[in-house]
């Protein structure tokens, strides 16, 4: 299957550069994946398809300040690193610029104060594919205080602008610390909004998956089936697990918020011959057409770039050729693509 498949042409003027002030006010294109019936709407009359009895998985994972910019210590050039993922204690993996500068044993300086005293200190221990590297991270005091400090918002290259709110490229949901990118098919639920689904009767059920490289790295092989996901660390509680067995048990219908949330429920499920548990571990699931959900029954995702990982995905729950016409209809109406861009409703 050819990456080029998934391709298509986007106008610069159509990428989001900020958060609308109303997070609900955003639009939604809404699509039955079987008939390829399309209906608009704003975001809020996402309730119109949601019934008692289902239940809406939520990724709750909260973005950090995972960019830091800092100097190389033995020549005093300018280094910027992306934390991707911790993988124990003060070790991380990350992304580093410029990666042909920075070797194993480089040690860098962040927050370096008037007598020269860095708040803190970087040291490559391994370097790794796609410009990723190993560190370990030299400090005193609490590591993420330091980080709220020190870092910035890892917002993605394509977005230009300032953000004014650190807050508006995080979940209203967002708890438990980890990603370097938001799961931005939830960013545009306010808790009014999922007070109004829960008075529904529909249940609210959360994951966590933290974002990783294996989200938004790029694509580089022509063949889909020859590239790699990175994994990305999940967890499921057993409230969750429970929930979710018993709304499958009742008939009921699992929404997946976001590609993050689906790429966890269909992991475990197939991990777990469709019966949930509490779990946690890494997954490197690569969803492409070709795959049989075992189930997410609805998908609401946002609007993803050319020839993506998310752009297969989306493909694989709704058919390649309906994603093609819901995205040109997308465009044809000029709705808001990308990370603060308009959602869509797959079900």
């Amino acid at each position: 299957m050819n990456v080029d498949q998934f391709d298509f042409e986007l106008p610069t003027e159509l990428i989001a550069q900020s958060p609308l002030t109303d997070r609900a006010s955003s639009r939604l294109l809404m699509m039955n994946r079987s008939s390829g019936e399309i209906e608009h709407g704003q975001f809020h009359t996402i309730t119109q398809h949601l019934n008692p009895g289902d239940t809406l998985v939520l990724n709750d994972t909260r973005v950090i300040p995972a960019r830091l910019f800092g100097v190389k210590r033995d020549t005093g050039a300018k280094v910027e690193l992306l934390l991707l993922k911790n993988i124990d204690e003060d070790r991380w993996e990350a992304l580093v610029r410029p990666g042909k500068k920075l070797h194993t044993d480089a040690v860098i300086d962040f927050g370096l104060g008037d007598e020269g005293k860095p708040d803190l200190i970087a040291i490559i221990e391994s370097e790794g594919e796609m410009g990723a590297r190993i560190i370990r991270f030299e400090y005193e005091g609490i590591f993420v205080e330091i980080l709220e400090r020190l870092g910035h918002m890892p917002l993605p290259p394509y977005i230009k602008e300032q953000l004014q709110e650190k807050e508006r490229y995080q979940t209203v949901y967002a708890k438990h610390n980890g990603s370097a990118a938001a799961p931005t098919a939830g960013l545009h639920f306010t808790q009014a909004l999922l007070q109004e689904i829960a008075n529904q009767g529909v249940q609210i059920a959360y994951v966590t998956l933290h974002v990783g490289l294996g989200t938004f790295r790029p694509v580089s092989v022509d063949k889909v089936e020859e590239h790699h996901m990175h994994e990305e660390f999940y967890q499921m509680s057993q409230a969750t697990a429970d929930l979710l067995n018993e709304t499958r048990r009742v008939g009921g219908k699992v929404i997946a918020v976001g590609t993050t949330s689906c790429r966890t429920l269909e992991s475990i499920a197939t991990k777990y011959d469709g019966v949930f548990q509490a779990c946690e571990g890494w997954t490197d699931i690569f969803i492409y057409p070709g795959y049989t959900f075992k189930i997410v029954d609805v998908l609401l995702t946002n609007f993803h770039l050319p020839k993506s990982t998310l752009v297969m995905l989306v493909s694989a729950f709704a058919g390649t050729a309906h994603i093609q016409q819901a995205y040109q209809e997308a465009i044809d109406e000029r709705y808001r693509f990308f990370s603060f861009g308009d959602a869509m409703l797959l079900y």
